[in-house]
């Protein structure tokens, strides 16, 4: 039985609007959202799962704290070759201005990776273009950073690419290597391994509320 398009597109559009202050329901909207025009019952269900979580956690929310030091430090986590259907992988990353939540994004990269830590690289390419820009955003306002901002990311691989070492295998993302390479040598910011598996996954992993599972909607892509 084919589900309401109209009503679904409606449905998704408000939702995308609130992941803006609900940062715990961006990578299930980034999942629904690509379902826009071929839909079926089941991403419906979703849609109404979704829905459900959010009317049973109103107070659920951001929290800005005032603090002294100006850090800018951001997170990026890449879910690779989640996408049962293309095996397209999914990057998400989120920043901090003085140790408050301020922008987060999860999305599907447009071409395949061929291994973890060419997705883990990727996604740490769009994290650093965030990065940049607030810091720009920051200079404009009259508040510059005074430290080195911080990218963290769980792929030693990955970083290590991201230094100035020419790796045989790793030309089809010289472009990607490049940009985050003249922006370290400049000490704009520093790439730094992280161990910890923290909330910050759920930005980019199949980590949806109340149960959702997102795995099988993949195979209507």
């Amino acid at each position: 039985m084919p589900a309401n398009k109209e009503r679904y597109q409606r449905l998704v559009g408000k939702l995308i609007y609130l992941s803006h202050t609900r940062p715990d329901i961006a990578y299930a909207i980034s999942v629904v959202s690509q379902f826009m025009h071929r839909l079926s019952e089941d991403h419906m269900d979703v849609v109404t799962r979704i829905l459900r979580y959010l009317k049973s956690s109103p107070g659920k929310g951001l929290m800005f704290l005032k603090n002294n030091q100006l850090n800018v430090d951001g997170y990026t986590n890449t879910d690779w070759a989640g996408n049962v259907s293309d095996r397209k992988s999914t990057s998400g990353y989120f920043t901090f201005v003085r140790g408050n939540l301020v922008t987060w994004r999860t999305k599907k990269q447009k071409v395949v990776a061929l291994s973890s830590a060419e997705a883990e690289f990727r996604g740490m390419a769009k994290g650093l273009c965030e990065l940049l820009w607030l810091r720009r955003l920051l200079t404009n306002i009259g508040f510059t950073p005074s430290f080195e901002m911080n990218l963290f990311c769980d792929n030693k691989a990955a970083i290590d690419i991201s230094h100035p070492i020419q790796h045989d295998r790793t030309k089809h993302i010289e472009v990607d290597r490049h940009s985050i390479k003249q922006n370290l040598d400049k000490k704009l910011f520093g790439a730094h391994l992280s161990n910890q598996k923290t909330s910050w996954q759920i930005y980019s992993q199949r980590q949806c509320p109340q149960g959702t599972s997102t795995t099988h909607l993949t195979s209507w892509a």
